[in-house]
């Protein structure tokens, strides 16, 4: 039950810090970073009706397309930040009336829009929840269309914010662009730099002092393979271990000290799925 609680806590602090990003930051300066608010801002230009108005027109309009063609892949969490992002908003709106740009610069907004949307993003994806918006445009064309859902997501924002040229100068349009694409790229680097590890491939005449390291003084597992070197034609035994960022440091250092000859490969792993093993004493 505490779990639960906790849970829906974090979903709510994360949709509630993705809301403020939009009003401090994007709508103040007029900002269409790619997503339905964006979207939003560019139609308050022709419609009588508020951001936070538009955004949850939107919102429900998916929310309901969503259930039609989704179906049991539609979830909760996403009927709920969907919601709570424009009457968070609408709240917004009320307090702060006629809020202007915090810093002055459309550009600094912009990357600062990025960097907290990213932090909530982040929080959301760990929660198995998202925005809505877009995330549910981009499963229904990964459902149709058999597109990816990152390259949908990026599409859908793209024309999000080419579309700001209709109510904003060249300038606006640009700084949408770009931080369409920036937002893309902090979202993945909270997301998955969070979860990221590192894929660490050995072969060394230490072998078993290596493996010992990790099992023992890592406490965490390793794949051995028979490898065979094309040069020297020598059977060698591969270690392949999956270690997190402390656990790399750990390991680089061990190496340094015990095999300096020893051959490494190294590669970033964005996540493990994986059911944790227990030793037997």
């Amino acid at each position: 039950m505490y779990e639960k609680v906790r849970e829906w806590i974090e979903i709510t602090i994360a949709t509630v810090i993705v809301a403020c990003a939009i009003f401090f930051f994007m709508m103040p300066s007029h900002i269409s970073v790619g997503g339905v608010s964006g979207l939003s801002i560019v139609l308050a230009n022709f419609v009588p009706l508020s951001v936070s108005a538009i955004t949850m027109f939107f919102n429900v309009t998916l929310l309901i397309i969503g259930f039609l063609t989704l179906g049991k892949e539609f979830g909760i969490k996403t009927v709920y930040t969907s919601l709570l992002i424009p009457t968070v908003m609408g709240i917004l709106e009320g307090i702060y009336p006629n809020l202007e740009s915090l810093t002055g610069d459309a550009f600094v907004d912009m990357v600062s829009y990025c960097f907290f949307v990213g932090i909530g993003m982040a929080m959301l994806f760990n929660r198995n929840a998202s925005s809505g918006g877009l995330d549910i445009v981009a499963k229904i064309a990964n459902k149709y269309l058999h597109m990816e859902i990152g390259n949908a997501v990026f599409i859908a924002g793209m024309c999000v914010a080419v579309s700001s040229i209709f109510a904003y100068d060249i300038r606006t349009v640009i700084i949408s662009v770009l931080g369409t694409y920036l937002n893309g790229l902090l979202v993945d680097r909270f997301i998955f730099g969070s979860t990221q590890k590192k894929r660490v491939c050995i072969i060394s005449q230490k072998e078993e002092e290596i493996r010992k390291f990790i099992v023992n003084e890592l406490h965490s597992g390793a794949t051995l393979y028979n490898a065979y070197g094309a040069f020297d034609e020598r059977k060698y035994r591969e270690i392949i271990a999956i270690v997190d960022k402390t656990e790399y440091v750990k390991l680089m250092n061990f190496l340094a000290k015990t095999d300096k000859d020893a051959f490494v490969t190294i590669y970033a792993v964005n996540d493990v799925i994986y059911r944790p093993k227990v030793l037997k004493k």
